[in-house]
């Protein structure tokens, strides 16, 4: 594996550590204002799901039988298509603010974020998190995590766009 792939590898852990600190911090600060949370049942198969992501994206960038090599200017398409998702994913968290979280937490009471990227989308963060799902595997030339991932990725979303929309749909009827 390339240094710089090792790089990006380390990057990912870190990120997910911080955003799993800050939907900490915020899922706490929204449970001392009276919110709860729906859905705990499904949320351990995000956990696995993106874990395994992690995993199986290392073990086959560093043992995949399969080596394909892109030119320098489709290596940079992917590089430059995932640091658009990042600049999309830190504008998805700073306007949800508090709100922002990986589980479905209510607030009753509250109104529903209607700034930065959710004008114009109701879960940007998913679409996002697709395309890295599919984008990240393909700098690592892992082919097989890059099909497998975001298809799992979309199950999971058939069970968690439902459950949040009636979550968000419960919360401005309480209004």
């Amino acid at each position: 594996m390339a240094t710089w792939l090792f790089l990006l590898f380390l990057f990912l852990i870190g990120q997910r550590i911080v955003e799993l600190i800050i939907a900490n911090r915020n899922e706490k600060w929204m449970k001392k204002q009276g919110a709860y949370e729906i859905g705990a049942d499904h949320y351990k198969w995000f956990v696995v799901t993106h874990s395994m992501f992690l995993v199986f994206l290392l073990i086959e960038s560093i043992y995949s039988p399969i080596s394909l090599s892109f030119s320098d200017a489709l290596l940079f398409i992917f590089l430059f298509v995932f640091l658009t998702t990042q600049l999309f994913r830190v504008w998805c968290i700073y306007s949800l603010g508090k709100f922002w979280n990986t589980k479905i937490i209510v607030l009753p009471g509250s109104n529903l974020v209607s700034r930065g990227p959710y004008r114009w989308i109701k879960h940007p963060n998913y679409l996002i998190v697709g395309i890295e799902l599919f984008v990240i595997p393909l700098l690592f030339q892992a082919y097989l995590t890059a099909l497998l991932f975001p298809i799992l990725h979309l199950l999971l979303l058939r069970v968690r766009i439902p459950m949040e929309e009636k979550a968000l749909f419960d919360v401005t009827i309480s209004d």
